[in-house]
Protein backbone atom coordinates (compact mmCIF):
# COMPACT_ATOMS: atom_id res chain seq x y z
CA UNK A 1 0.00 0.00 0.00
CA UNK A 2 1.59 3.29 -0.78
CA UNK A 3 1.61 6.21 1.52
CA UNK A 4 -0.85 9.36 0.76
CA UNK A 5 0.88 11.95 -1.50
CA UNK A 6 1.27 14.77 0.67
CA UNK A 7 2.10 18.50 -0.97
CA UNK A 8 2.81 21.78 0.36
CA UNK A 9 0.45 24.87 -1.05
CA UNK A 10 2.92 25.62 -3.37
CA UNK A 11 2.73 21.99 -4.97
CA UNK A 12 5.86 20.65 -3.54
CA UNK A 13 6.08 17.01 -3.11
CA UNK A 14 7.32 15.94 0.41
CA UNK A 15 8.48 12.64 1.13
CA UNK A 16 7.15 10.23 3.99
CA UNK A 17 10.81 9.84 5.77
CA UNK A 18 13.85 12.09 4.57
CA UNK A 19 17.52 10.78 5.14
CA UNK A 20 20.65 11.63 4.07
CA UNK A 21 20.36 10.57 0.61
CA UNK A 22 18.16 13.90 -0.33
CA UNK A 23 21.26 15.70 0.98
CA UNK A 24 24.19 13.94 -1.24
CA UNK A 25 24.80 16.74 -3.19
CA UNK A 26 24.16 19.51 -0.58
CA UNK A 27 27.48 21.77 0.69
CA UNK A 28 26.72 23.02 3.90
CA UNK A 29 29.75 25.19 3.61
CA UNK A 30 28.08 26.74 1.09
CA UNK A 31 24.49 26.47 1.70
CA UNK A 32 24.36 27.33 5.25
CA UNK A 33 27.42 28.61 6.34
CA UNK A 34 28.18 30.14 10.11
CA UNK A 35 25.28 32.62 11.94
CA UNK A 36 25.86 36.25 11.13
CA UNK A 37 27.85 35.02 8.34
CA UNK A 38 26.78 35.20 4.48
CA UNK A 39 25.15 33.83 2.69
CA UNK A 40 23.05 34.00 6.36
CA UNK A 41 20.54 30.78 6.12
CA UNK A 42 21.13 30.68 9.72
CA UNK A 43 20.58 34.19 10.45
CA UNK A 44 22.08 37.18 10.73
CA UNK A 45 24.02 37.97 14.06
CA UNK A 46 26.03 35.10 15.28
CA UNK A 47 24.73 34.25 18.74
CA UNK A 48 20.97 35.18 17.12
CA UNK A 49 18.94 34.81 20.40
CA UNK A 50 21.73 33.90 23.18
CA UNK A 51 22.86 37.57 22.46
CA UNK A 52 19.02 38.91 22.69
CA UNK A 53 15.51 38.09 22.14
CA UNK A 54 13.56 39.39 19.19
CA UNK A 55 11.59 42.39 19.65
CA UNK A 56 8.50 41.64 20.90
CA UNK A 57 6.39 43.82 18.73
CA UNK A 58 2.16 44.45 19.55
CA UNK A 59 0.28 46.01 17.48
CA UNK A 60 -2.21 48.69 18.17
CA UNK A 61 -3.98 51.51 16.93
CA UNK A 62 -7.74 52.15 16.79
CA UNK A 63 -9.98 54.82 17.44
CA UNK A 64 -8.57 57.81 18.95
CA UNK A 65 -4.84 58.91 19.67
CA UNK A 66 -5.64 58.85 23.34
CA UNK A 67 -6.96 55.18 23.37
CA UNK A 68 -4.09 54.04 21.41
CA UNK A 69 -1.63 55.70 23.62
CA UNK A 70 -3.24 54.45 26.40
CA UNK A 71 -3.27 50.65 25.21
CA UNK A 72 0.88 51.28 24.06
CA UNK A 73 1.65 51.56 27.72
CA UNK A 74 -0.46 49.03 28.76
CA UNK A 75 1.90 46.71 26.50
CA UNK A 76 5.04 48.35 27.35
CA UNK A 77 4.01 47.85 30.92
CA UNK A 78 3.43 44.23 30.28
CA UNK A 79 6.80 43.88 28.81
CA UNK A 80 6.34 44.55 24.85
CA UNK A 81 9.97 45.55 23.45
CA UNK A 82 8.62 47.83 20.92
CA UNK A 83 5.14 49.55 19.47
CA UNK A 84 3.45 49.01 16.27
CA UNK A 85 0.68 50.85 15.02
CA UNK A 86 -2.47 50.42 12.71
CA UNK A 87 -4.04 54.25 11.10
CA UNK A 88 -7.36 53.69 9.72
CA UNK A 89 -8.49 54.26 6.10
CA UNK A 90 -9.03 57.60 5.57
CA UNK A 91 -5.25 58.24 7.31
CA UNK A 92 -3.79 55.33 4.53
CA UNK A 93 -5.25 57.42 1.86
CA UNK A 94 -4.78 60.43 2.45
CA UNK A 95 -8.16 61.94 3.43
CA UNK A 96 -8.74 64.07 6.51
CA UNK A 97 -11.32 62.43 9.14
CA UNK A 98 -14.05 65.21 7.96
CA UNK A 99 -13.59 64.40 4.37
CA UNK A 100 -16.65 62.92 2.90
CA UNK A 101 -14.79 60.08 1.95
CA UNK A 102 -14.04 59.44 5.64
CA UNK A 103 -17.60 58.88 6.66
CA UNK A 104 -18.05 55.92 8.61
CA UNK A 105 -14.18 54.85 8.43
CA UNK A 106 -12.94 57.25 11.04
CA UNK A 107 -10.97 55.08 13.90
CA UNK A 108 -12.08 51.96 12.96
CA UNK A 109 -9.66 50.00 11.47
CA UNK A 110 -6.80 52.23 13.14
CA UNK A 111 -5.79 55.07 14.45
CA UNK A 112 -7.11 58.63 12.97
CA UNK A 113 -3.90 60.96 12.46
CA UNK A 114 -4.78 64.08 10.91
CA UNK A 115 -1.67 66.53 12.03
CA UNK A 116 0.98 66.59 14.22
CA UNK A 117 -1.44 67.34 17.24
CA UNK A 118 -2.97 63.81 16.69
CA UNK A 119 0.35 62.83 16.89
CA UNK A 120 1.24 64.75 19.21
CA UNK A 121 -1.43 62.97 21.53
CA UNK A 122 -0.60 59.18 20.08
CA UNK A 123 3.03 59.39 21.66
CA UNK A 124 2.12 61.60 24.53
CA UNK A 125 4.82 60.40 27.55
CA UNK A 126 6.05 57.89 25.51
CA UNK A 127 9.96 57.76 25.52
CA UNK A 128 10.79 58.23 21.86
CA UNK A 129 14.45 58.25 22.01
CA UNK A 130 14.36 54.60 24.13
CA UNK A 131 11.64 52.74 22.06
CA UNK A 132 11.64 51.69 18.36
CA UNK A 133 8.08 52.17 16.43
CA UNK A 134 6.90 50.38 13.68
CA UNK A 135 4.20 52.19 11.43
CA UNK A 136 1.61 50.36 8.96
CA UNK A 137 1.45 53.42 6.52
CA UNK A 138 2.36 53.22 2.80
CA UNK A 139 0.82 55.80 0.42
CA UNK A 140 1.42 58.34 3.24
CA UNK A 141 3.94 57.07 5.27
CA UNK A 142 6.49 60.00 4.34
CA UNK A 143 3.99 62.31 6.08
CA UNK A 144 3.68 60.22 9.07
CA UNK A 145 7.17 59.78 9.46
CA UNK A 146 7.48 63.29 9.34
CA UNK A 147 4.87 63.75 11.67
CA UNK A 148 6.71 61.54 14.47
CA UNK A 149 9.85 63.34 13.73
CA UNK A 150 8.04 66.46 14.29
CA UNK A 151 6.42 65.96 17.36
CA UNK A 152 9.91 64.23 18.69
CA UNK A 153 11.97 67.30 17.94
CA UNK A 154 9.32 69.41 19.98
CA UNK A 155 9.37 67.38 22.76
CA UNK A 156 13.46 68.23 22.68
CA UNK A 157 14.02 64.88 21.05
CA UNK A 158 16.86 65.08 18.31
CA UNK A 159 15.89 63.30 14.84
CA UNK A 160 19.21 60.98 14.89
CA UNK A 161 18.30 59.22 17.96
CA UNK A 162 14.57 58.35 16.48
CA UNK A 163 14.83 54.33 16.07
CA UNK A 164 11.57 52.54 14.15
CA UNK A 165 10.41 51.41 10.98
CA UNK A 166 7.72 52.65 8.16
CA UNK A 167 6.23 50.38 5.98
CA UNK A 168 6.29 52.13 3.18
CA UNK A 169 6.44 49.54 0.40
CA UNK A 170 3.49 50.94 -1.88
CA UNK A 171 4.56 48.11 -4.80
CA UNK A 172 2.27 45.37 -2.65
CA UNK A 173 -0.16 48.08 -2.51
CA UNK A 174 -0.82 47.68 -6.09
CA UNK A 175 -0.25 43.96 -5.74
CA UNK A 176 -2.63 42.44 -2.69
CA UNK A 177 -3.73 45.51 -0.63
CA UNK A 178 -5.48 48.41 -2.60
CA UNK A 179 -4.27 51.42 -0.33
CA UNK A 180 -2.16 53.56 -3.08
CA UNK A 181 -3.60 56.81 -4.41
CA UNK A 182 -0.87 57.65 -6.65
CA UNK A 183 0.21 56.04 -9.75
CA UNK A 184 3.29 53.58 -9.50
CA UNK A 185 5.92 55.72 -10.52
CA UNK A 186 5.05 58.48 -9.09
CA UNK A 187 4.64 56.84 -6.23
CA UNK A 188 8.36 54.96 -6.01
CA UNK A 189 9.62 58.38 -6.36
CA UNK A 190 8.06 59.41 -2.76
CA UNK A 191 9.76 55.93 -1.83
CA UNK A 192 13.56 56.61 -3.04
CA UNK A 193 13.08 60.50 -1.25
CA UNK A 194 12.08 59.09 1.88
CA UNK A 195 15.51 56.89 1.61
CA UNK A 196 17.54 59.88 0.90
CA UNK A 197 16.11 62.27 3.56
CA UNK A 198 16.67 59.53 6.24
CA UNK A 199 20.09 58.62 5.01
CA UNK A 200 20.71 62.48 5.90
CA UNK A 201 18.27 62.98 8.73
CA UNK A 202 16.96 59.79 10.54
CA UNK A 203 19.85 57.64 10.16
CA UNK A 204 18.50 55.10 12.68
CA UNK A 205 15.29 54.66 10.86
CA UNK A 206 14.04 51.39 8.79
CA UNK A 207 13.02 53.57 5.48
CA UNK A 208 10.76 50.34 3.94
CA UNK A 209 9.71 47.18 5.21
CA UNK A 210 9.32 45.32 1.63
CA UNK A 211 5.98 43.33 3.24
CA UNK A 212 4.97 39.87 2.12
CA UNK A 213 2.48 39.90 5.19
CA UNK A 214 -0.52 41.34 2.65
CA UNK A 215 0.84 39.61 -0.35
CA UNK A 216 -0.04 36.32 1.74
CA UNK A 217 -3.17 37.59 3.37
CA UNK A 218 -4.11 38.41 -0.56
CA UNK A 219 -4.06 34.53 -0.76
CA UNK A 220 -0.41 33.57 -2.31
CA UNK A 221 1.37 30.41 -1.76
CA UNK A 222 4.30 30.86 0.33
CA UNK A 223 6.93 30.76 -2.63
CA UNK A 224 4.74 33.39 -4.24
CA UNK A 225 4.73 35.25 -0.92
CA UNK A 226 9.02 34.80 -0.83
CA UNK A 227 8.95 35.32 -4.82
CA UNK A 228 6.94 38.74 -5.29
CA UNK A 229 7.98 40.65 -2.03
CA UNK A 230 11.70 39.64 -3.08
CA UNK A 231 11.26 41.14 -6.95
CA UNK A 232 9.52 44.28 -4.89
CA UNK A 233 12.42 44.56 -3.08
CA UNK A 234 14.74 44.83 -6.27
CA UNK A 235 12.32 47.62 -7.81
CA UNK A 236 13.03 49.84 -5.09
CA UNK A 237 16.78 48.96 -5.28
CA UNK A 238 17.02 50.23 -8.36
CA UNK A 239 14.75 52.79 -8.01
CA UNK A 240 16.94 53.90 -5.55
CA UNK A 241 19.94 53.80 -7.60
CA UNK A 242 18.47 55.57 -10.55
CA UNK A 243 18.07 58.33 -8.05
CA UNK A 244 21.46 58.62 -7.79
CA UNK A 245 22.30 56.49 -4.35
CA UNK A 246 25.08 54.47 -3.78
CA UNK A 247 23.82 50.88 -2.70
CA UNK A 248 25.75 50.80 0.18
CA UNK A 249 24.44 54.16 1.44
CA UNK A 250 20.44 52.90 1.49
CA UNK A 251 20.58 49.24 1.64
CA UNK A 252 21.40 48.52 5.57
CA UNK A 253 18.01 50.36 6.14
CA UNK A 254 15.92 48.04 3.94
CA UNK A 255 13.81 46.06 6.15
CA UNK A 256 11.39 43.25 5.48
CA UNK A 257 7.54 41.80 6.84
CA UNK A 258 7.20 38.31 6.04
CA UNK A 259 3.65 36.72 7.02
CA UNK A 260 3.72 33.68 9.87
CA UNK A 261 1.31 30.72 8.74
CA UNK A 262 0.16 27.04 10.14
CA UNK A 263 3.04 25.15 8.45
CA UNK A 264 5.83 25.21 11.00
CA UNK A 265 8.61 23.51 8.32
CA UNK A 266 7.68 25.62 5.40
CA UNK A 267 7.60 28.42 6.75
CA UNK A 268 10.66 28.15 8.97
CA UNK A 269 12.31 26.73 5.37
CA UNK A 270 10.36 30.22 3.90
CA UNK A 271 12.40 32.43 6.25
CA UNK A 272 15.79 30.96 5.41
CA UNK A 273 15.64 30.68 2.31
CA UNK A 274 14.73 34.32 1.86
CA UNK A 275 18.22 35.18 4.00
CA UNK A 276 20.26 33.02 1.49
CA UNK A 277 18.24 34.84 -1.73
CA UNK A 278 18.60 38.40 -0.46
CA UNK A 279 21.84 38.12 -0.04
CA UNK A 280 22.80 36.57 -3.66
CA UNK A 281 20.79 39.24 -5.17
CA UNK A 282 22.70 42.23 -3.03
CA UNK A 283 26.01 40.89 -3.44
CA UNK A 284 25.45 39.20 -7.70
CA UNK A 285 22.92 41.62 -8.42
CA UNK A 286 23.76 44.93 -7.10
CA UNK A 287 27.18 44.97 -6.15
CA UNK A 288 26.71 45.59 -2.80
CA UNK A 289 29.94 45.12 -0.36
CA UNK A 290 29.10 46.62 3.03
CA UNK A 291 27.70 43.31 4.71
CA UNK A 292 25.23 44.80 6.55
CA UNK A 293 23.59 45.71 2.75
CA UNK A 294 23.56 41.64 2.41
CA UNK A 295 21.43 40.72 5.58
CA UNK A 296 17.87 40.42 4.94
CA UNK A 297 16.17 41.88 8.48
CA UNK A 298 12.58 41.20 8.92
CA UNK A 299 9.87 41.59 11.25
CA UNK A 300 7.23 38.67 10.95
CA UNK A 301 2.90 38.57 12.76
CA UNK A 302 1.13 35.78 12.21
CA UNK A 303 -1.47 35.13 10.10
CA UNK A 304 -4.92 37.41 10.13
CA UNK A 305 -6.39 35.13 7.71
CA UNK A 306 -6.17 31.92 9.19
CA UNK A 307 -7.91 32.97 12.47
CA UNK A 308 -11.73 31.66 12.61
CA UNK A 309 -14.70 33.26 14.29
CA UNK A 310 -15.32 29.78 14.81
CA UNK A 311 -14.44 28.23 18.40
CA UNK A 312 -11.71 31.41 18.40
CA UNK A 313 -10.32 30.07 21.15
CA UNK A 314 -8.41 27.30 18.81
CA UNK A 315 -6.74 30.97 17.53
CA UNK A 316 -4.62 31.18 20.30
CA UNK A 317 -3.09 27.05 19.61
CA UNK A 318 -2.58 28.63 15.82
CA UNK A 319 -0.88 31.92 16.92
CA UNK A 320 1.88 30.13 19.12
CA UNK A 321 2.27 27.43 16.24
CA UNK A 322 2.87 30.42 13.45
CA UNK A 323 5.38 32.52 16.30
CA UNK A 324 7.36 29.38 16.57
CA UNK A 325 8.03 29.27 13.20
CA UNK A 326 8.83 32.90 12.84
CA UNK A 327 11.68 32.24 16.06
CA UNK A 328 12.65 29.26 14.53
CA UNK A 329 13.21 31.15 10.78
CA UNK A 330 15.17 33.95 12.91
CA UNK A 331 13.28 36.63 13.16
CA UNK A 332 13.91 40.05 14.20
CA UNK A 333 10.96 41.48 15.50
CA UNK A 334 7.56 39.72 16.14
CA UNK A 335 3.68 40.19 16.40
CA UNK A 336 1.43 38.02 17.35
CA UNK A 337 -2.15 38.19 16.56
CA UNK A 338 -5.08 38.23 19.39
CA UNK A 339 -7.25 35.41 19.28
CA UNK A 340 -10.01 37.27 19.06
CA UNK A 341 -9.36 39.19 15.51
CA UNK A 342 -11.69 37.24 13.36
CA UNK A 343 -14.25 39.27 15.17
CA UNK A 344 -13.21 42.53 15.50
CA UNK A 345 -10.47 44.51 17.25
CA UNK A 346 -8.24 42.94 19.71
CA UNK A 347 -9.27 43.07 23.02
CA UNK A 348 -6.64 44.07 25.89
CA UNK A 349 -7.07 40.66 27.22
CA UNK A 350 -6.25 39.09 23.59
CA UNK A 351 -3.91 41.73 23.27
CA UNK A 352 -2.17 40.23 26.66
CA UNK A 353 -2.43 36.91 26.22
CA UNK A 354 -0.61 37.38 22.11
CA UNK A 355 2.20 38.95 24.07
CA UNK A 356 2.62 36.41 26.60
CA UNK A 357 2.75 33.69 24.21
CA UNK A 358 5.85 35.32 22.75
CA UNK A 359 7.54 35.77 26.16
CA UNK A 360 6.39 32.07 26.77
CA UNK A 361 8.65 30.77 23.61
CA UNK A 362 11.47 33.18 24.68
CA UNK A 363 11.61 31.87 28.41
CA UNK A 364 10.27 28.46 28.35
CA UNK A 365 10.34 26.31 25.44
CA UNK A 366 14.02 26.38 24.83
CA UNK A 367 14.07 27.05 21.07
CA UNK A 368 16.49 30.09 21.78
CA UNK A 369 19.05 28.18 23.52
CA UNK A 370 21.16 27.80 20.09
CA UNK A 371 21.21 28.89 16.86
CA UNK A 372 19.59 27.70 14.07
CA UNK A 373 18.27 24.74 15.88
CA UNK A 374 16.88 23.31 12.73
CA UNK A 375 19.72 23.33 10.47
CA UNK A 376 20.99 20.26 9.09
CA UNK A 377 17.41 18.40 8.95
CA UNK A 378 17.29 16.57 6.47
CA UNK A 379 13.87 18.05 5.10
CA UNK A 380 13.98 21.12 6.29
CA UNK A 381 17.54 21.76 4.53
CA UNK A 382 15.25 19.92 1.83
CA UNK A 383 12.37 22.13 2.18
CA UNK A 384 14.53 24.85 1.84
CA UNK A 385 16.20 24.14 -1.37
CA UNK A 386 13.14 23.87 -2.88
CA UNK A 387 11.02 26.52 -1.84
CA UNK A 388 14.33 29.06 -3.01
CA UNK A 389 14.18 26.92 -6.00
CA UNK A 390 10.26 27.71 -6.77
CA UNK A 391 11.26 31.39 -5.88
CA UNK A 392 13.75 31.74 -8.53
CA UNK A 393 11.40 30.41 -10.93
CA UNK A 394 9.21 33.49 -10.27
CA UNK A 395 11.89 36.07 -10.12
CA UNK A 396 13.38 34.93 -13.49
CA UNK A 397 9.31 35.20 -15.16
CA UNK A 398 9.08 38.82 -13.68
CA UNK A 399 12.80 40.15 -14.44
CA UNK A 400 11.79 38.55 -17.76
CA UNK A 401 8.23 40.81 -17.95
CA UNK A 402 10.82 43.95 -17.34
CA UNK A 403 10.75 43.69 -13.14
CA UNK A 404 7.70 43.74 -10.61
CA UNK A 405 6.57 47.40 -11.88
CA UNK A 406 6.17 45.99 -15.05
CA UNK A 407 4.52 43.25 -14.32
CA UNK A 408 2.56 44.74 -11.56
CA UNK A 409 1.08 47.52 -14.55
CA UNK A 410 0.32 43.60 -16.17
CA UNK A 411 -1.68 42.42 -13.32
CA UNK A 412 0.38 39.55 -13.03
CA UNK A 413 1.12 39.27 -9.33
CA UNK A 414 -2.33 39.69 -8.59
CA UNK A 415 -4.06 36.90 -11.07
CA UNK A 416 -1.32 34.59 -9.49
CA UNK A 417 -2.32 35.19 -6.43
CA UNK A 418 -6.12 35.11 -7.23
CA UNK A 419 -5.45 31.68 -8.30
CA UNK A 420 -3.89 30.09 -5.41
CA UNK A 421 -6.81 32.10 -3.03
CA UNK A 422 -9.60 30.14 -5.39
CA UNK A 423 -7.77 26.80 -5.09
CA UNK A 424 -6.53 27.31 -1.01
CA UNK A 425 -10.81 28.37 -0.92
CA UNK A 426 -11.31 25.46 -3.14
CA UNK A 427 -9.51 23.00 -0.92
CA UNK A 428 -11.69 23.66 2.03
CA UNK A 429 -14.71 23.23 0.76
CA UNK A 430 -14.18 20.27 -0.69
CA UNK A 431 -12.45 19.04 2.37
CA UNK A 432 -8.96 18.38 1.39
CA UNK A 433 -7.84 21.17 3.45
CA UNK A 434 -8.43 20.78 7.19
CA UNK A 435 -9.38 23.83 9.46
CA UNK A 436 -10.23 22.89 12.74
CA UNK A 437 -13.52 23.86 13.67
CA UNK A 438 -14.65 24.86 10.36
CA UNK A 439 -14.63 21.87 8.12
CA UNK A 440 -13.27 19.04 10.45
CA UNK A 441 -14.30 18.86 14.26
CA UNK A 442 -17.49 21.68 14.19
CA UNK A 443 -18.74 21.81 17.58
CA UNK A 444 -21.62 24.12 19.06
CA UNK A 445 -19.80 27.22 20.81
CA UNK A 446 -22.02 28.60 23.09
CA UNK A 447 -19.64 30.85 24.72
CA UNK A 448 -19.61 34.13 23.79
CA UNK A 449 -16.08 35.97 22.82
CA UNK A 450 -15.89 39.26 23.76
CA UNK A 451 -15.41 42.22 21.25
CA UNK A 452 -14.03 45.84 21.06
CA UNK A 453 -16.09 47.95 19.59
CA UNK A 454 -15.22 51.49 18.30
CA UNK A 455 -16.52 54.58 20.00
CA UNK A 456 -19.54 55.76 18.17
CA UNK A 457 -18.61 59.79 18.95
CA UNK A 458 -15.31 58.91 17.35
CA UNK A 459 -15.84 60.85 14.44
CA UNK A 460 -17.29 63.52 15.27
CA UNK A 461 -14.91 64.43 18.02
CA UNK A 462 -12.31 63.93 15.12
CA UNK A 463 -14.00 66.14 12.61
CA UNK A 464 -14.15 68.97 15.58
CA UNK A 465 -10.65 68.80 16.34
CA UNK A 466 -9.35 69.18 12.24
CA UNK A 467 -11.70 71.57 12.02
CA UNK A 468 -10.42 73.44 15.13
CA UNK A 469 -6.71 73.07 14.11
CA UNK A 470 -7.23 74.83 10.89
CA UNK A 471 -9.14 77.14 12.49
CA UNK A 472 -6.81 78.56 14.56
CA UNK A 473 -3.73 78.05 12.36
CA UNK A 474 -1.82 80.78 10.51
CA UNK A 475 -3.60 80.10 7.24
CA UNK A 476 -0.99 82.43 5.13
CA UNK A 477 1.60 80.14 6.15
CA UNK A 478 -0.36 77.11 5.31
CA UNK A 479 -0.97 77.88 1.80
CA UNK A 480 2.93 79.38 1.26
CA UNK A 481 4.31 75.90 2.53
CA UNK A 482 1.80 73.92 0.48
CA UNK A 483 2.95 75.66 -2.47
CA UNK A 484 5.82 74.76 -2.20
CA UNK A 485 5.21 71.03 -1.49
CA UNK A 486 3.40 71.66 -5.25
CA UNK A 487 6.55 73.40 -6.66
CA UNK A 488 8.66 70.29 -5.53
CA UNK A 489 6.60 67.92 -7.17
CA UNK A 490 6.60 69.37 -10.63
CA UNK A 491 10.21 69.25 -10.15
CA UNK A 492 13.46 67.56 -8.69
CA UNK A 493 13.31 68.52 -5.23
CA UNK A 494 13.09 66.09 -2.07
CA UNK A 495 9.20 66.43 -1.46
CA UNK A 496 9.95 65.34 2.25
CA UNK A 497 11.60 68.65 3.20
CA UNK A 498 8.79 71.53 2.22
CA UNK A 499 6.02 68.45 2.82
CA UNK A 500 7.84 68.87 6.52
CA UNK A 501 7.80 72.72 6.57
CA UNK A 502 3.85 72.41 5.49
CA UNK A 503 3.01 70.16 8.61
CA UNK A 504 4.83 71.94 10.76
CA UNK A 505 2.77 75.11 9.94
CA UNK A 506 0.44 72.50 10.91
CA UNK A 507 -0.72 71.76 7.54
CA UNK A 508 -3.50 68.25 7.52
CA UNK A 509 -2.06 64.59 5.91
CA UNK A 510 -5.22 65.04 3.99
CA UNK A 511 -4.43 68.61 2.24
CA UNK A 512 -0.90 67.53 1.78
CA UNK A 513 -1.76 64.68 0.15
CA UNK A 514 -4.50 66.94 -2.08
CA UNK A 515 -1.39 68.77 -3.61
CA UNK A 516 0.23 65.24 -4.55
CA UNK A 517 -2.79 64.10 -6.25
CA UNK A 518 -2.74 67.48 -8.02
CA UNK A 519 0.71 67.32 -9.05
CA UNK A 520 0.67 63.25 -9.69
CA UNK A 521 -2.51 62.30 -10.43
CA UNK A 522 -4.51 59.36 -8.86
CA UNK A 523 -4.17 55.67 -9.79
CA UNK A 524 -7.14 53.12 -10.50
CA UNK A 525 -6.42 49.59 -11.50
CA UNK A 526 -7.21 48.35 -14.11
CA UNK A 527 -7.14 51.94 -15.59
Amino acid sequence: MHAEERRTDDGIAIRTVYSADDLAAWDPAERLGRPGEAPYTRGIHPTMYRGRPWTMRQYAGFGSAETTNQRWKMLLATGSTGLSCAFDLPTQMGYDSDHPRAEGEVGRVGVAIDSVEDMQRLLADLPLDAVTTSMTINATAAILLLLYQLVAEESGVAAAALAGTIQNDILKEYIARGTYIYPPRPSMRLVTDTFAYCREHLPEWNTISISGYHIREAGSTAVQELAFTLADGIAYVEAAIAAGLAVDEFASRLSFFWNAHNNLFEEAAKFRAARRMWAQIMSSRFGARDERSLKLRFHAQTGGSTLTAQQPDNNVVRVSLQALAAVLGGTQSLHTNGFDEALGLPTERAARLALRTQQIIACESGVTDTVDPLAGSYYVESLTEAVEAAAWQYLDKIDGMGGAVAAIEAGFMAEEIEQSAFEYAKAIDEGRKVVVGVNRYVSEDASVTEVLSPDPLLQAAQVERVRGLRARRDQGAVDVALADVGAAARGTQNLLIPMKSALAARATLGEVSDVLRGAFGTYTAGG
